[in-house]
């Protein structure tokens, strides 16, 4: 074990592909109990409990499968 700060600093935003932005939208806002900060038609995010939660009609099309996330690190 080292005294060195840590690389990774934790998970900081997940992305979901979904199908139906809008239906996945009220969804996740009335499980969270929180409106998106951010609502356009290609992305929808969420703040919860400080962390990113976002929704990607086009994910798919990228070929990003179900799910992305990004971890938070101290140097790129």
């Amino acid at each position: 074990m080292t005294n060195s700060p840590p690389t990774f600093l934790g998970l900081r935003t997940a992305i979901y592909a979904v199908d139906d932005i809008d239906r996945a939208k009220e969804w996740y806002s009335k499980a969270f109990g929180v409106e998106p900060y951010f609502d356009e038609p290609f992305y929808v995010g969420f703040n919860i409990g400080g962390f990113e939660l976002g929704l990607d009609p086009n994910a798919k099309d990228r070929g990003a499968g179900g799910g992305t996330a990004y971890w938070g690190v101290a140097n790129a």
